[in-house]
């Protein structure tokens, strides 16, 4: 298969699909190393495909807005501690987790991309994170992060917005 073949085909791989899918998955399917379809995005990318990597893989950035679904923007403030009840508040009241975005003192507005919409995605992204031994965005900036949700319904945003508030996680002025 022709590289180009193999490109479109990733491609159709990631618009018929609503979650990430691994470069391993993808590359397994085509019979090609991992870092040959690492490659392959980076190519798709540059075509102007837009192409979002995720902690579990690559999803289409537009995957996020399902037809019917809200896209809202929260602004929180906490520690490490109060990262996980944040991702648990947010998927168990109906609602995804597209990203989370820090405004940095030298680099500006730096985002992750997180496409976590249950508490099984959520638990996932912690374990990476802990087996990485990585920092989660929101310790460049004390805490302060926005998310970008994807919501079944505004009743659905308001459930978030009512649990952030009573533990005392969404920043409000």
């Amino acid at each position: 298969m022709e590289a180009t073949q193999r490109r479109e085909e990733i491609l159709d791989i990631l618009r018929g699909s609503t979650q990430p899918v691994s470069a391993s998955t993808i590359a397994g399917r085509f019979n090609v190393s991992r870092q040959i379809i690492v490659g392959d995005i980076a190519l798709l990318r540059a075509a102007n495909h837009a192409i979002a990597a995720t902690p579990r893989g690559y999803i289409l950035a537009d995957a996020a807005a399902q037809a019917g679904r809200l896209i809202k923007t929260i602004a929180c403030r906490h520690g490490r501690d109060n990262l996980l009840r944040e991702l648990y508040v947010i998927v168990d009241n109906g609602c995804g987790v597209i990203d989370v975005i820090v405004e940095h003192v030298v680099y500006g507005q730096i985002s992750g991309q997180l496409h976590l919409f249950s508490r099984y995605d959520a638990d996932c992204f912690m374990e990476k994170l802990e087996k990485e031994k990585a920092l989660p965005l929101c310790d460049l900036t004390g805490g302060v992060h926005l998310h970008t949700l994807s919501c079944p319904s505004e009743e659905a945003y308001e459930r978030v917005l009512g649990a952030l508030r009573k533990d005392g996680i969404l920043f409000e002025k």
